[in-house]
């Protein structure tokens, strides 16, 4: 029974290729477009939780500027709240934590010979190669020894290192100007890769105390970077620090100058972000699966009316309602079965061209949205199929006879 009914099922699809044809491309662009929507979505999700993460583990970072109504009034580098006795502070009394690392930046022209850019410089300490998953390609990162003496040396990213004395030079023991003081090169970054106004390898790093005696002429800084010891005391040491922090800046503890955000919450906020971005994206694709799906139902009404004579035979002759059901819901069915399997196999060739085009984007291809897409497929072939089969098999056996 099941071999008759697959073989005239691809007799009937092959009566009509083109019409077939064309059914079955609808259902192959939703398809693609919807693992592709899916795959890009994802793709933005990990890129954004993988620069997170390349910023620290159990980070914790303090903001000058108070945080009322979900809205940070006057972010990082927008108000003066923050200095190095908070960080001391923190430093003597918090526990759980394994580095502190105060943050003062602003962007300066650089200048090395004939060369020049313009470039965020970070005043900080040793602590923040550790806190920040910095990584040396060559010499050493800041020390104590730097910050307690206010050397004026310099780490440079390999973006900076570009500009200033080209691609693949050593740059240690060269001097570099920073607002017309020169600072010798110490060290190199490993690339962390990235783009734009904050691009982690487009960056110069030198002591705190030197970028406050030379650059700012200023006792605050930007940001404080602490690092958990774990991912268990993360809540905890940042509860101790809020406490620390209210003690030591204000009498008014519903009035507190400073925000203190840990890096679970910025991954968390990411995720909810991109994942509305992916449903949204879906959504807009699978629309597309629901104008499949009318060329379906569309196809398959105008094969009824076409085969109302070969109904009503096959009716005459014994074949019972059930069957003709089963048979026309079972082309509904096959074309999207057909369509399907082409558009998962165009979608997962298109997400992996994507990155090729554009360093922009990133697609994650997840056998979830495949299967998920595949299953969707196939249900709209069983619901778009389902009333012209009906239709089909309640034909009375005598009417359909006498169609013309």
């Amino acid at each position: 029974m099941f071999s008759d009914l697959f073989n005239e099922t691809i007799w009937s699809l092959m009566g009509n290729k083109v019409r077939s044809g064309l059914t079955i491309l609808g259902i192959v662009i939703s398809i693609a477009s919807v693992i592709t929507m899916v795959s890009i979505g994802q793709g933005a999700q990990k890129s954004i939780e993988d620069r997170i993460q390349s910023i620290g583990s159990n980070l914790i970072m303090i903001s000058p500027g108070a945080q009322k109504s979900g809205i940070l009034m006057g972010g990082q580098g927008g108000a003066q709240t923050l200095t190095v006795s908070d960080v001391e502070a923190i430093q003597n009394e918090a526990q759980g934590i394994s580095g502190v690392a105060p943050e003062v930046s602003n962007r300066y022209q650089i200048t090395a010979k004939e060369n020049n850019t313009n470039t965020r410089v970070v005043g900080t300490s040793s602590d923040y190669a550790e806190v920040r998953n910095i990584e040396i390609d060559l010499g050493t990162f800041l020390s104590d020894q730097h910050a307690k003496k206010s050397s004026k040396v310099a780490v440079i990213g390999p973006t900076t290192r570009n500009d200033l004395f080209g691609e693949g030079i050593d740059p240690l023991g060269k001097v570099i100007k920073i607002n017309n003081v020169d600072f010798e090169v110490i060290g190199l970054t490993v690339s962390k890769g990235g783009s734009g106004f904050n691009n982690a390898d487009d960056v110069i790093y030198i002591p705190l105390n030197t970028f406050g005696h030379f650059l700012s002429n200023s006792e605050y800084v930007s940001s404080i970077n602490v690092v958990a010891e774990s991912q268990d005391t993360m809540f905890l040491a940042q509860e101790q620090i809020t406490e620390i922090l209210r003690r030591h800046k204000i009498e008014d503890p519903t009035k507190a100058n400073f925000s203190i955000t840990n890096q679970t919450d910025i991954i968390s906020t990411a995720s909810d972000i991109t994942g509305t971005m992916t449903l949204l994206l879906s959504s807009i694709a699978g629309i597309s699966l629901l104008v499949g799906g009318i060329g379906i139902m569309n196809m398959m009404l105008t094969t009824v009316t076409e085969r109302t004579r070969e109904i009503g035979l096959r009716k005459a002759v014994g074949i019972k309602k059930a069957y003709i059901n089963l048979q026309f819901l079972t082309e509904a069915v096959m074309l999207t079965f057909i369509g399907g399997a082409m558009g998962v196999f165009l979608g997962w060739i298109a997400s992996l061209i994507i990155p090729k085009f554009s360093e922009s984007l990133s697609t994650e291809i997840s056998l979830s949205s495949i299967f998920l897409a595949f299953g969707v497929s196939a249900g709209v072939g069983v619901v778009f199929g389902f009333y012209p089969a009906r239709r089909a098999a309640n034909l009375s056996p005598i009417e359909a006879l006498r169609y013309e």
